[in-house]
């Protein structure tokens, strides 16, 4: 059974300024000297959680893409995180699954926060994205979506050995605000126990260009709910290495999944 090795950055942001987020982020990432494989940065990583897209948006042309694909072949790594893209006239969401090879990767986010105006500027997604790693696969969420169970909600697949859950890990990139840290922490413990899979959730820290304060609270946590990292309010670089066998034990021993509903999400 093999293991996967994922690093977190909880970082503050930069307001609307890509040059220094990219600079300062790119710091961090050279600065990781552990081994890993896949780096999460925090939802709109390049800009910070801003309804200004006709203003900060690129296309998948663009320079934090090359940015993304630069980084990703010199550190060898899979890079990840949100950004604002133009594509057709629309603005997204857009998660970027980065290899090393330059191949890519994309999840536009489906859940957009009409509380804060999302829905009025951004375009919703309808398709998600399992990504495969060393026989790990990875389901790449964005933010809100944590608040809606079905869209992230473990389902069985046919393989010719019988069936099998679609993944082993659940990742969100957020912006999420302090002052529901409490639903942002509760959740991601929920989504990690009706799957049965690692939750990793990245968020970002500091007071952003609405004066609205983050608490980071980023948070890994394995199949059972338990907490394996956590860290609140500090800037931080942390890298965890996920145990495949653990995971195959607990589904083993507490065969919930086959028990559940099965259902179609309409696009």
């Amino acid at each position: 059974m093999s293991t996967l090795s994922i690093s977190i950055i909880q970082t503050n942001l930069h307001w609307e300024n890509k040059a220094a987020n990219l600079l300062m982020l790119e710091e961090k990432i050279y600065s990781i000297e552990e081994p890993t494989e896949i780096v999460v940065l925090p939802e709109m990583f390049s800009t910070g959680f801003s309804m200004r897209p006709s203003s900060l948006a690129e296309t998948m042309q663009g320079s934090t893409v090359d940015w993304m694909k630069r980084i990703s072949r010199d550190k060898r790594i899979i890079l990840t995180g949100s950004l604002i893209i133009e594509e057709d006239g629309k603005f997204f969401n857009r998660l970027i699954w980065m290899m090393p090879n330059g191949s890519l990767g994309y999840y536009d986010k489906r859940h957009l926060f009409g509380f804060a105006g999302e829905d009025q500027h951004y375009h919703a997604g309808n398709k998600r994205l399992i990504a495969s790693v060393k026989g790990w696969k990875l389901n790449l969420q964005i933010c809100y979506d944590l608040r809606f169970p079905v869209w992230s909600r473990q389902q069985m697949t046919e393989t010719p050995d019988g069936t099998e859950p679609e993944y082993d890990v659940l990742i969100y990139v957020a912006n999420w605000p302090q002052r529901r840290s409490h639903a942002w922490k509760t959740l991601l413990c929920a989504r990690a126990i009706e799957n049965q899979c690692y939750v990793v959730g990245v968020n970002r820290v500091g007071v952003d260009g609405n004066d609205i304060p983050h608490s980071g609270d980023s948070l890994v946590l394995n199949p059972m709910g338990e907490v394996l990292y956590h860290m609140a309010n500090d800037e931080d670089i942390f890298t965890i290495h996920l145990d495949k066998q653990e995971l195959t034990d607990i589904r083993a021993k507490l065969p919930f999944l086959k028990d559940a509903d099965r259902f179609h999400i309409q696009p």
